[in-house]
C-alpha cells in the first residue's frame, strides 16, 4: 500500500536520528556502556521500523528513492542483523578502549547507508548510499586493539580502502558510460533507454564496470584479493559485519543492475559463469590448506559468493529470488561461525582451528551452533545451505546451465572435506585442561536465534521464496508521475511513451523504391523529430554508426 513519505522513510529516519545520538555520546565524556546502550536501543527501534513499515510503497526525492516490498523486506534483514552484531559483539574486547563510542557511531552509519542503498533508483543517490555504507567499514577496521608485534589492523584497513577506492573508481567509470549512452542517470528511466543499446559492446563493457564495485563487496575472484587479509587483521566483531551485511547488500543492487540486461545477453551470461565457477574453485582449494578459521571462512565467503551468482546467469525472476534466498541463508551461517569465534577466541586474538578441540563439552551450545553454521555452509540438509543450492541449481539447469550446475556439484563435495574438518575439531578432539566457555544470556540467545534461523529458513523455504520472488516485480518498475533526478538530452518520460511512438512507427506507410533509393543515395541519418521518444541518443556508439546529438540531424 502507498504510505506516507514520514512513514515510509521511518528506517532510515530512526537509524539517522540514532547516528546523530551517538556521535552526541562521542562528543562528550561518556563512556562505551552509554554507547553500547544507545545503539542497541537505536537497532531495536530500527527493527521494530522496519517491521511495522513492512510492505508500504512510496516514491521519495522525485523518483531517486523508491521503498517498495523488495527494499522493505531487505530493510528488515539489515536491522534484524543489526540486533545480531550488537549482541555478537558484546563489550568490544578487542577494540581500543579510547574509540570504542566510535565504533558504535561507524556500525550504526554502515547499516544506515547499506539500508539507503537497497531503495536508491538513481545513480547518484546510489554511489553516495554505497560510501556511505562502506567508509565506516574501513575505519572499524583500524580500530583493532594493537598488541606487541602485531600491527596487522593497519595494513588490513590500508590494503581493505585502497582495494575498495579502485573498486569504486572502476564502478563509476562503467557508471559514467551508462549515464552517456542513456543520458539519464535514473535506472527505471534507463531500463527503457538502454535496451535498444544493449548490442553495443559500450553498453555490456559499462554494465561489466558498473558491476566491478559490487562483485568487490561480494568479494567475487578476481576482486577478491582484499578478502583473506582484511578478515584476519580485522576484529572478530569487525569480520563478523564485513562476512556479512554488505554482501547482502551488493546482492540487491546487483538485482537492479543485472536485471537491465535482456534475457537473451549471452555476453553477459558467459561473463556470470566464468566469474562464478572461477570463485568456486579458487576458494574452495585455497580453503583447504588453511589453519586460520577467520581465513578459512573468508577463502569459504569467495566460494559461496560464486555460489550466489549461479542466480544471475540465468537472468530472470526466479534467480534473482534464489541468490538473494540463498545470500540471506548465508548470513545466518556465517554469524551463527563468528559467535563461536567471539567465545573461543583468547583475549580478543584470531582463533585456528586445533583452539575448537574440545567444543563440545566446554560450551555445548556454542558446539552445537557451530555443527549447524558449519552443516549449513556445507549444504547439508535439513539446513538453509542445502536448500539455498537446491534452489540456485534447480533454477540454473532449468535454463540449460549444465557445466556450471556439474561445476557447483563438484566444489560442494570440494568444500565438505574443509567443513567437516572443522567439525572434527570440535566434537572429537578432547582440549588438554581448557577451562569451560561461559555465556551469557545475550549470546545464549543470540545461539538460539541463529540457529532457528537456519533450520527455518532450510526447513520452510517456499513461503520466503514467494515473498522475494513477489517483491522482485517491483524492481526497476517505473512509478507514475516521476522524473529523473538529472536527465539531459530533453525531459524524462515514462516507458509507457515508448509503444505508442512504436505503434506510430509502425503504421506509418512503408517507402517506395523512389524514396529508400533518395535515402541511400543522400547517406543521411536522421533523428525522429518527437521530442517524447526517450532514445534521443540511442546510436551513440553503436558499431558502424556516428555519434548523434540531441535532435540534430548527421550524415555519414
Amino acid at each position: 500500500m502507498t504510505a506516507s513519505p514520514f512513514l515510509a522513510f521511518l528506517p532510515e529516519i530512526v537509524l539517522l536520528s540514532g547516528a546523530l545520538v551517538l556521535f552526541g555520546i562521542c562528543l562528550g565524556e561518556s563512556s562505551a556502556r552509554q554507547a553500547r546502550v544507545a545503539a542497541l536501543a537505536v537497532s531495536l527501534a530500527a527493527t521494530a521500523a522496519c517491521g511495522f513499515c513492512l510492505g508500504q510503497q512510496a516514491v521519495l526525492f522525485e523518483g531517486a528513492y523508491h521503498v517498495d516490498p523488495f527494499s522493505q523486506l531487505l530493510k528488515l534483514v539489515f536491522a534484524g542483523s543489526f540486533v545480531f552484531i550488537l549482541l555478537l559483539a558484546g563489550e568490544l574486547g578487542d577494540i581500543r578502549p579510547e574509540v570504542k563510542p566510535e565504533y558504535y557511531l561507524f556500525l550504526t552509519l554502515s547499516v544506515c547507508g547499506l539500508t539507503l542503498l537497497v531503495s536508491c533508483v538513481d545513480i547518484i543517490t546510489l554511489v553516495i548510499a554505497l560510501e556511505l555504507s562502506s567508509f565506516p567499514l574501513y575505519l572499524m577496521v583500524a580500530m583493532r586493539r594493537e598488541r606487541e608485534g602485531q600491527r596487522t589492523q593497519m595494513e588490513s584497513a590500508i590494503k581493505y580502502i585502497m582495494f575498495g577506492v579502485a573498486a569504486n573508481g572502476i564502478m563509476l567509470f562503467g557508471l559514467s558510460y551508462l549515464f552517456g549512452l542513456t543520458g539519464t542517470t535514473s535506472l527505471p528511466v534507463l531500463v527503457g533507454r538502454l535496451q535498444p543499446l544493449l548490442g553495443s559492446p559500450l553498453a555490456i563493457i559499462g554494465l561489466a564496470m558498473t558491476c566491478c564495485g559490487l562483485f568487490y563487496k561480494l568479494a567475487v575472484f578476481p576482486f577478491h584479493f582484499w578478502t583473506p587479509d582484511v578478515y584476519q587483521g580485522a576484529s572478530n566483531e569487525t569480520t563478523s559485519l564485513i562476512a556479512s551485511l554488505p554482501k547482502v547488500g551488493a546482492v540487491a543492487v546487483l538485482v537492479r543492475f543485472v536485471s537491465l540486461v535482456s534475457p537473451g545477453s549471452q555476453s553477459m551470461v558467459l561473463l556470470l559463469t566464468i566469474l562464478a565457477a572461477a570463485s568456486m574453485f579458487y576458494g574452495n582449494l585455497i580453503a583447504l590448506v588453511q589453519s586460520d578459521l577467520k581465513r578459512l571462512l573468508a577463502f569459504s565467503g569467495i566460494a559461496h559468493a560464486g555460489y550466489a551468482l549461479i542466480g544471475f546467469v540465468t537472468l530472470d525472476q526466479a534467480g534473482y529470488a534464489a541468490a538473494l534466498y540463498y545470500i540471506v541463508g548465508y548470513l545466518f551461517m556465517v554469524l551463527a561461525c563468528f559467535v563461536v569465534i567471539c567465545k573461543v577466541s583468547r583475549d580478543g586474538v584470531n582463533a585456528s582451528i586445533e583452539e575448537l578441540a574440545g567444543l563440545h563439552r566446554r560450551a555445548p551450545l556454542l558446539a552445537f551452533t557451530l555443527i549447524a553454521g558449519i552443516f549449513a555452509l556445507a549444504g547439508i540438509p535439513p539446513f538453509v545451505g542445502f536448500m539455498g543450492k537446491l534452489t540456485l541449481l534447480s533454477v540454473a539447469l532449468a535454463q540449460g546451465h549444465l557445466v556450471l550446475v556439474v561445476v557447483a556439484v563438484v566444489n560442494s563435495a570440494i568444500a565438505i572435506y574443509y567443513y567437516l574438518g572443522i567439525v572434527r575439531e570440535a566434537c572429537f578432539r578432547e582440549a588438554d585442561e581448557q577451562p569451560p566457555i561461559p555465556l551469557d544470556w545475550p549470546t545464549r540467545a543470540l545461539c538460539l536465534l541463529l540457529v532457528a534461523g537456519i533450520l527455518l529458513l532450510g526447513v520452510a523455504p517456499a513461503r520466503i521464496l514467494d515473498r522475494l520472488s513477489s517483491s522482485l516485480v517491483c524492481v526497476n518498475a517505473f512509478p507514475p508521475n516521476t522524473t529523473s533526478a538529472f536527465t539531459i538530452g530533453g525531459p524524462s518520460v515514462r516507458p509507457a511513451a515508448v509503444e505508442p511512438d512504436r505503434r506510430r512507427r509502425a503504421a506509418a506507410p512503408t517507402p517506395g523504391p523512389a524514396s529508400r533509393g533518395r535515402a541511400a543515395a543522400g547517406k543521411t541519418l536522421a533523428h525522429s523529430s518527437d521530442t517524447n521518444a526517450p532514445n534521443n541518443m540511442n546510436l551513440l556508439f553503436l558499431p558502424g554508426r556516428v555519434i548523434p546529438t540531441g535532435q540534430s540531424t548527421v550524415t555519414r
